[in-house]
């Protein structure tokens, strides 16, 4: 079996939120990712939070108008019908992400650590494939021996995230 592709986003705490609490099973977004089902989807939380807090595998990928994207999906979305139609405003076509096999971490990895293991990390703007150029591709992939004694201090919530992978 093929190792999944890993990709981090960035959302508010209350998308967050309500991901991780089951209100919200999808992730709407105006442009394309070019990603497929079974994607490992990271979720960095902004500030005030500002840390990795768990993840989620994707499902299933749509595209399709803002209202018949709200038809199909605004039950599941954590949000309003005019947030939901005010976020895709202007567009054609939206996307929307079906999100399934959410998971907490005990403890969130915070911009702090997330910056000791890739020295000048920012969180994304859109998002970000975690691929084997990437600096924290260890921390999602099955990390060595020397990255686990680098980071002692994380070293419980990295055993978590490899055993979500």
């Amino acid at each position: 079996m093929i190792n999944p592709e890993h990709i981090l986003i960035s959302l508010a705490p209350r998308h967050a939120g309500n991901i991780f609490s089951g209100r919200k099973q999808i992730e709407l977004r105006r442009r394309s990712m070019n990603v497929v089902p079974g994607t490992i989807v990271w979720v960095y939380v902004t500030l005030p939070i500002g840390s990795i807090v768990g993840c989620a595998k994707i499902a299933a990928v749509h595209k399709s108008t803002p209202n018949a994207l709200w038809r199909r999906f605004g039950a599941v979305s954590g949000l309003t019908r005019g947030e939901f139609l005010e976020y895709l405003d202007g567009l054609e076509e939206g996307v929307v992400l079906v999100l399934e096999d959410t998971e907490m971490l005990d403890q969130p990895l915070s911009l702090d650590a997330l910056r000791d293991i890739a020295d000048g990390f920012n969180p994304p703007q859109f998002f970000i494939r975690l691929g084997e150029e990437h600096p924290l591709f260890d921390t999602f992939s099955g990390s060595s021996p020397q990255f686990r004694s680098k980071f002692e201090g994380v070293a419980p919530i990295l055993n978590q995230i490899q055993a979500m992978c």
